[in-house]
């Protein structure tokens, strides 16, 4: 597919839209993840600090905040770790060209580990979308909401 911006391949509209909704998704979530690091009183770290680190770092802080919170944080914590692997697939993807002849993201694993591709599906978005729901849900809850 083209659009007129640009004549490289481009995947369907769908799948771009679903794309952009999983980007934003996780966006939303990593900015209410460091909402929640900041409403620990121990932490030594200003919103400037948190925001320019990357997901995986917050990780660590999040879990530390979250320690004291029972079964609702080791699932937030849990969630989280699942959602920012499942983002790192789609940052760091490729696009190829499937037996259909459409355009979409690929990954592979690094080749010590076997270099087997792995392939971005609308289905593997709608799930990531899914599970960004179901920790929104879940840090609304741990916030009081």
């Amino acid at each position: 597919m083209h659009e007129k911006y640009t004549r490289q391949a481009l995947p369907s509209r769908k799948y771009r839209e679903l794309l952009g909704s999983a980007v934003c998704v996780f966006n939303a979530n990593n900015a209410f993840v460091i909402e929640n690091i900041l409403k620990d009183p121990n932490v030594q770290i200003n919103w400037y600090q948190l925001i320019d680190k990357e997901s995986g770092e917050l990780k660590l802080l999040l879990q530390k905040r979250l320690k004291n919170e029972g079964e609702l944080g080791e699932e937030i914590s849990a969630l989280f770790e699942d959602i920012v692997n499942m983002r790192n697939r789609i940052v760091h993807s490729f696009q190829i060209t499937d037996e259909n002849g459409n355009q979409i993201l690929a990954t592979k694993e690094k080749e010590s580990k076997g270099g087997k591709q792995f392939r971005i599906t609308e289905d593997y978005l709608y799930d990531f979308i899914k599970m960004n729901e179901d920790l929104s849900t879940k840090l609304h809850k741990l916030r009081g909401y």
